[in-house]
């Protein structure tokens, strides 16, 4: 099965009716107005528009991400703000997600975890990167709530997470005041160590030093809370998925050769890793409201209407998986947002699936291979993933 094939396969098992309809529609034209759901641009460029233009386009309102996320995170998380009061948090939150700030952070929290992987590949055993990755992200989650991050700590962090991120659905515009109530219980149990540490202004601790850089109560632990939501599924998702792309397209072998202490090593791995985001996708739709009258693509949109950027579609069809094709400047980073939304945590991500791929390298520097012996794919998922991926040392 191709590389692709195996892309669709995964998509259309986390959602086997959203995802054909939402590609289908591109067919019906760049920008489709869909009752029930919205108007659906499927085109880069006028994603981009949308994403960039917040006079006309926001986070908050009707059909946006804050309906999904204030009853849970409260008013004050990225978000679900807009204008002078998203402007300044991002700025008191940037220090913190810089790329050396959030490679400390991983180098103190993952080397751990992931210490004796090449050893167990190049012994023989086969390992399941799905599993892996999971366990590395809820090592960051602890570093980030200031749970300690024992075995059943990391694991009942990521089962918090998911419970959480699993019940948003594309058709649902708002979650139910029970799913509310669940989801605001979870994350008090998985904020409290957090909370602990903002209080006591451990600088040690991201909440700890969050509070150093003025944040209010409020506004870290909403913080806390909105970055270990987005970012435990994407990056769960996205590690083995960069795996499987370029194992199944022959480029597996020289994203581990690939020394990223040099200047071509860490230019073919950063092709290779933004490449794989851009098929995969791991933000495969965005939300916005309608603020004022506006046209998207010719088509004509009033306050309050939905925009739903088709993320997967604007990113998939710029062609198929090519690290040495040239970047389209429409879809570059797309995944990650645009303008004054852009991911925050792109940093994080990627200094985690460094760690994974730097984990890896030593099979490559050993002369033998990571090949890919069995994979499934998960089921019901707000973002499609493996279920497994299990490699072995070839």
């Amino acid at each position: 099965m191709t590389a692709l094939a195996w892309e669709e396969r995964i998509q259309r098992g986390a959602h086997p009716v959203v995802y054909p309809a939402i590609r289908g529609l591109r067919r019906l034209g760049p920008v489709v107005r869909v009752p029930g759901i919205g108007v659906v641009v499927s085109d880069a460029a006028t994603a981009r528009e949308v994403l960039l233009d917040t006079d006309h386009f926001s986070k908050v309102g009707p059909g946006a991400p804050s309906e999904l996320w204030t009853p849970v995170l409260g008013p004050s998380v990225l978000l679900n703000m807009e204008g002078s009061d998203h402007a300044r948090l991002r700025r008191s939150l940037a220090g913190l997600f810089t790329p050396r700030a959030v490679r400390e952070l991983v180098a103190v929290s993952v080397p751990e975890v992931l210490a004796g992987l090449p050893e167990r590949l190049l012994a023989g055993e086969r390992v399941d990167v799905v599993a892996e990755t999971a366990t590395t992200a809820g090592t960051v989650i602890c570093a980030m709530t200031g749970l300690p991050p024992t075995d059943t700590a990391v694991g009942e962090a990521m089962t918090a997470a998911q419970s959480i991120v699993g019940l948003v659905r594309l058709h649902r515009r708002s979650l139910t005041p029970s799913q509310v109530r669940h989801a605001r219980a979870v994350l008090a149990r998985l904020s409290a160590p957090a909370l602990d540490a903002y209080r006591s202004a451990d600088p040690s601790t991201v909440p700890g030093r969050m509070r150093e850089l003025g944040l209010s109560e409020e506004e870290a632990m909403g913080a806390v809370g909105a970055f270990v939501l987005t970012g435990t599924e994407t990056i769960q998702s996205f590690v083995p998925r960069l795996v499987a792309l370029a194992a199944d397209t022959g480029w597996l072998d020289r994203l581990l050769a690939a020394d990223p202490s040099t200047t071509e090593g860490a230019a073919l791995r950063g092709r290779v890793v933004e490449e794989a985001l851009r098929i995969t996708a791991p933000t495969p739709v965005m939300l916005r409201s309608v603020r004022a009258p506006a046209t998207v693509g010719g088509v004509r949109v009033r306050a309050g209407d939905r925009i739903v950027i088709a993320t997967i579609s604007c990113c998939r069809d710029a062609g198929p998986f090519d690290p040495a094709a040239p970047v389209d400047a429409a879809v570059r980073h797309l995944w990650f947002g645009a303008g004054p939304h852009f991911c925050l945590g792109m940093p994080l991500a990627l200094a985690q699936v460094d760690a994974v791929l730097d984990a890896l390298r030593p099979v490559a520097d050993a002369g033998r291979a990571v090949a890919v012996v069995h994979r499934s794919v998960a089921r019901g998922v707000l973002i499609p993933a493996y279920r497994s991926l299990v490699v072995e040392a070839a």
